[in-house]
């Protein structure tokens, strides 16, 4: 049995943040804003998981409303997710997801963030595909507002 998920995190842009995507801290004079790191990429892969097991969402799991996960490394959230798909009986045959931000560039930055979700989720660097796209100027995203970032992924059950 195979099963899909998909999902749709947003962060604010503000200053005196880190921005971190894929569990990378990449130079930028704003981060994202958030309860945990605010890694919206790791954040979109992990609810897209969720989503495909029927789980809920990372509110859910991890409510911002619980001071242990004030500033956690969502690398610590995902590997946790894939703990509940591993013990649901599923594994990652791929996912795909999609970074959306005016800026900076992202390509210096991809294979790092593929391999960090890799090795959170104990799969192979060539299921996970990271890509990255502007917002040409237009909404939140060209306005540098905030970043968004899609995933799907698709899980299987374990052999």
């Amino acid at each position: 049995m195979m099963r899909i998920g998909q999902a749709v995190d947003i962060h604010p842009l503000t200053d005196g943040r880190n921005l971190i995507l894929g569990g990378v801290r990449i130079p930028h004079e704003k981060g994202c804003d958030g309860h945990s790191d605010a890694d919206v990429l790791l954040h979109a892969v992990g609810e897209s998981i969720l989503g495909a097991l029927a789980l809920g969402d990372l509110g859910h799991h991890f409510p911002d409303t619980d001071p242990r996960y004030k500033g956690i490394d969502s690398q610590v959230l995902l590997r946790h997710i894939y703990e509940l798909m591993h013990d649901k009986g599923y594994r990652i045959i791929n996912l795909d997801a999609t970074i959306m931000a005016e800026r900076p560039k992202m390509a210096p930055y991809i294979e790092t963030m593929r391999r960090n979700i890799a090795a959170c989720l104990h799969c192979r660097i060539d299921q996970v595909s990271v890509k990255a796209t502007r917002g040409e100027k237009l909404g939140f995203v060209g306005r540098q507002e905030g970043i968004q970032c899609l995933c799907v992924c698709l899980l299987g059950e374990t052999e």
